[in-house]
């Protein structure tokens, strides 16, 4: 086996996808929050500490509407992206009525989307799941054919985050309000935004989930954009606050965290995305290099995938004693599948899908980069990596089970 390394050793993070690491001008923004007396009010008090905190909260909205094309007014904030789902799907669900009972979302959605639909189908309501290509991207005229007379919502994310395969979410919008016009388009756009350029206009959708700790603000902070056709139940009440949409007391130094790192993402975006694309295409090169027990999944073309997400199955390897090698023994953090699930003993629902085959499957891992990743360290992590996989390769070899 590879030589353990040191703790001198410094540990190559290529889990961005999972969480990014929080900026230092977020990290200030909040500290000022929080230790700024006069910041200590309740938003919704009518006081002049009241006022001050909903100032802080109104920039933070306008921030992140910014982000994604949106007016302010339009900015929903939650406590996660995965709240935000829930609000999208279920808040539409309960708004639509009794007589409009059906669903349509793909087979690759975040679970915070697939279980929201299992519960809606739990209740009654018939929900449409439609399957990717191999390569992971949904056909836009597929979805739109699975609108049905009572569909009151259409759930597509943006970019899958096992895969980072990207969907046609303005042709699948488009599609659908020719089709029927009534009809809502959700998008998760939180592996997207501060990734790739997002515009809730151009895109054309009525609802989209982002989440703060996916674009280096802090976590337990998200936010669903609500255009002027959506319209919502609240799945959380007591207060009122957010329009009546999420009841609680804001998160205020969250909410402001959340605004700064949205706010430079933005200003960013162009360099970012072309720093991410040079670094997943040498990523990528690189683990192409491990040969035939490297297989890409998701699309060969890279104007089709994400820049940040590179997912390989390592054939003939497990991917969590592949992840657990890199992490103990080489310093390279990686996931087996998307972070959210990745602690459960179980297939990935988005490979399945894909109709990988389970040799694959099981041995699939996904590298994810992001704003603090260095070229030094996408070639380290390489090297690391190779040496992690020609170990194990040799200790199956001869006989030692699936490594």
């Amino acid at each position: 086996m590879m030589p353990v390394p040191d703790t001198t050793t410094p540990l190559i993070y290529l889990d961005h996808a999972a969480t990014t690491p929080v900026r230092p001008e977020v990290v200030a923004a909040m500290t000022a929050v929080l230790q700024d007396p006069l910041a200590a009010g309740n938003p919704s008090s009518r006081h002049r500490l009241g006022a001050r905190a909903r100032e802080a909260l109104d920039e933070a909205r306008r921030q992140v509407g910014a982000l994604l094309g949106a007016p302010q007014e339009r900015i929903v904030f939650t406590g996660s992206a995965t709240e935000a789902n829930n609000l999208a799907l279920l808040g539409a669900a309960r708004a639509a009525g009794r007589h409009r009972r059906h669903l349509v979302i793909t087979a690759i959605e975040h679970p915070s989307v697939m279980e929201a639909a299992a519960l809606l189908e739990s209740q009654g309501y018939r929900v449409t799941r439609v399957a990717p290509s191999r390569e992971g991207v949904v056909d836009a005229e597929a979805v739109a054919r699975a609108v049905e007379d009572d569909t009151f919502l259409v759930s597509v994310m943006l970019v899958n985050n096992e895969t980072g395969a990207l969907q046609p979410v303005a042709d699948v919008a488009r599609l659908v309000r020719r089709r029927r016009p009534e009809v809502l388009v959700h998008s998760d756009l939180v592996q997207a935004a501060g990734r790739l350029p997002v515009d809730v206009e151009t895109l054309g959708v009525d609802l989209a989930s982002v989440s703060a700790h996916k674009l280096h603000g802090p976590k337990g902070v998200g936010a669903l954009y609500v255009g002027p056709r959506a319209r919502l139940d609240p799945i959380v009440v007591g207060g009122g606050q957010e329009r009546g949409l999420r009841s609680g007391t804001e998160n205020l130094p969250g909410i402001v965290g959340f605004g700064v790192a949205s706010a430079l993402a933005r200003q960013e975006l162009p360099q970012t995305t072309e720093r991410l694309r040079r670094l997943g295409r040498r990523l990528l090169d690189g683990l192409s290099g491990l040969g035939h027990r490297a297989h890409l999944l998701g699309p060969a073309d890279p104007e089709r995938r994400a820049p940040h997400i590179v997912c390989v199955a390592l054939e003939g390897l497990r991917a969590e004693v592949v992840a657990t090698h890199l992490d103990q023994e080489a310093g390279v953090l990686v996931s087996v599948g998307s972070a959210c699930s990745s602690h459960k003993a179980r297939k990935s629902h988005v490979l399945l899908a894909m109709g990988v085959p389970e040799r694959l499957a099981t041995g699939a891992i996904r590298l994810s980069l992001g704003l603090l990743t260095r070229e030094e360290e996408v070639d380290e992590a390489i090297r690391r990596t190779a040496a992690v996989v020609e170990a194990l390769s040799a200790f199956v070899g001869r006989g030692g089970g699936r490594g």
